[in-house]
C-alpha cells in the first residue's frame, strides 16, 4: 500500500536484511510496495572516464595518493598519536547524506519532508563547510588547463562548452563532482575495509596472499596494476569479498524501456505488466546457497580454476555474481575500483603485517548474537544499508613487515 515500508527499513539500513528475510520466507519473488518512478543516469559522459584507457592514464595520480596512505600508516604504526585530518568532518557528512538518500530513493514521498533536514544536527553543523569545500576544489581545478591532470575535468571540459544541448552544465558539473565523492572515496573505504576485515578473520587466505604478493614482487614500486593481474590470488580475494559485501547491496530498480512497444515482459517465468519496476536484491543473490554453496563464508579459493566444485557449479557462481550490477545500469567505476582496492591490498601487504586488534576493538563490524536479528555471525562483516553500505570497523593492528623497506614510504 505503501513505499513507507521500505523506507522505514531504509531508515533503519537494514533494508537489505528485511529483503532477504522476506524472500527466504515468501521465495524469489517478492512485493515490496507499489510501483516506483526513477529517473536515468547520466552514464554516457561519465563512463567515458572510467574505461580501460583512462584509467591507465589515471594510474601514477592513484599510486601517489596510495603510497600518501601508506606513509600515513606507516607514520601511525611508529606512534601511539593517530593523524587526524582537518577535513574528517566529511565523513560524518557522507554518512548523513547517503542515509537520508536512500530513504527518499524507496520513499519518494517523504521528500515532502526534507526541509526538516536542517533540523538535523549533522546537516545543520556541517552542511554550510561541506558545500563550501567542494566548491573549493571545484573552483581550484577548474583554473587550471583541461589536460593539467588526468581526471575527470579533463574528460568533461568540451563538454561543459557544447551548445548541442548533449553537453554538461556547469550547474551538472557540482552533482557529479559530488556523485564522484561519495562513490569513489565511501565505496573506496568500503571495500577496502572489507577486504581487509576477511583477510584479518581468515588466516589461511591472510597467509597465501601474503605469499602471492611477497614472493612474485621484488619491490613494492614493483605493484602496478598491470602487474597486479597476474595475481590469482588477489583478485579471487577481491572478489569474494565483493560477493560477500557488495557496495550496493541492496535492491537496483528498472524499468522496461520507454520505447519499447511491449505492453508485458516476461522474468524468469514471470509476467511483468508494462511499466511495474522491479529489481534483484544483490545481497539475497549472493547469500543464495543453491548459487554459492556455504555463502556466509569467505572462500575466495572458489574463484580458482581448482576450486574443486564441478563446471555447472562453477558457471552458476559466476551467472550470480553481480557485485556492480550489469547492463547500462552497471557501476561505471567497475574498472576504478579493482585497479585501487588491488594497489592498496597489495601494497599494504608488501610493507606491512596486520591482525586485529586486541580485545574488545577488535570485534568492532563483526556480528555478534546480542544484535539485532540476521547479525549474529561474528565473521561476517556488517553491512549498513543506505543504497550503498555504511559500515563500523574493522580496527587493526599494524606493523611494519621485516624485510620490506620503511625508507621507500618517507620519501
Amino acid at each position: 500500500m505503501t513505499d513507507a515500508y521500505s523506507g522505514f527499513f531504509a531508515y533503519r539500513r537494514r533494508l537489505h536484511l528485511t529483503t532477504w528475510e522476506n524472500q527466504h520466507k515468501y521465495g524469489s519473488v517478492v512485493r515490496q510496495g507499489p510501483n516506483k518512478h526513477l529517473h536515468c543516469a547520466r552514464r554516457q559522459l561519465v563512463g567515458q572516464v572510467l574505461t580501460d584507457c583512462p584509467m591507465r592514464a589515471f594510474e601514477p595520480t592513484m599510486i601517489e595518493q596510495v603510497e600518501t596512505y601508506l606513509r600515513r600508516l606507516s607514520t601511525d604504526a611508529r606512534s601511539s598519536k593517530p593523524t587526524k585530518d582537518t577535513n574528517q568532518f566529511m565523513l560524518t557528512m557522507l554518512d548523513a547524506g547517503t542515509l537520508w538518500s536512500s530513504v527518499f530513493l524507496q520513499w519518494p514521498n517523504a521528500r515532502r519532508f526534507r526541509l526538516g533536514l536542517v533540523s538535523v544536527r549533522v546537516f545543520r553543523e556541517y552542511r554550510g563547510k561541506y558545500l563550501c569545500l567542494i566548491e573549493e576544489m571545484i573552483r581550484q581545478r577548474t583554473t587550471m588547463a583541461k589536460d593539467a591532470k588526468h581526471d575527470f575535468y579533463s574528460f568533461v571540459a568540451d563538454a561543459l562548452d557544447d551548445k548541442s544541448g548533449d553537453g554538461l552544465r556547469q550547474n551538472e558539473l557540482w552533482a557529479e563532482s559530488n556523485l564522484f565523492l561519495t562513490a569513489g572515496m565511501w565505496n573506496l573505504s568500503y571495500l577496502l575495509s572489507r577486504r581487509i576485515f576477511y583477510l584479518a578473520h581468515t588466516p589461511d587466505a591472510y597467509r597465501k596472499l601474503s605469499a602471492e604478493i611477497r614472493h612474485t614482487f621484488q619491490s613494492g614500486n614493483d605493484l602496478r596494476g598491470s602487474a597486479l593481474a597476474g595475481g590469482p590470488y588477489l583478485r579471487a580475494c577481491i572478489d569474494e569479498a565483493l560477493r560477500l559485501a557488495s557496495p550496493a547491496s541492496g535492491t537496483l530498480w528498472r524499468e522496461l524501456r520507454a520505447d519499447s512497444d511491449a505492453e508485458s515482459y516476461t522474468v524468469d517465468g514471470y509476467l511483468i505488466p508494462r511499466g511495474t519496476v522491479l529489481g534483484l536484491n544483490i545481497y539475497s543473490i549472493h547469500h543464495n546457497p543453491d548459487y554459492f554453496p556455504d555463502p556466509f563464508s569467505f572462500r575466495p579459493e572458489r574463484w580458482l580454476d581448482d576450486s574443486g566444485y564441478s563446471p555447472a557449479v562453477k558457471k552458476t557462481m559466476i551467472d550470480a555474481f553481480t557485485p556492480f550490477s550489469t547492463g547500462a545500469r552497471g557501476c561505471a567505476g567497475k574498472t576504478m575500483a579493482y585497479m585501487e582496492v588491488g594497489l592498496v591490498i597489495a601494497k599494504t601487504l608488501w610493507y606491512f603485517d596486520f591482525e586485529s586488534s586486541p580485545g574488545q576493538l577488535g570485534q568492532v563490524g563483526s556480528g555478534n548474537p546480542a544484535m539485532d536479528r540476521d547479525r549474529h555471525r561474528p565473521d561476517e562483516f556488517q553491512l549498513y544499508d543506505v543504497f550503498t553500505a555504511l559500515h563500523e570497523g574493522p580496527y587493526l593492528t599494524f606493523r611494519p613487515r621485516e624485510g620490506a623497506d620503511p625508507a621507500d614510504l618517507e620519501l
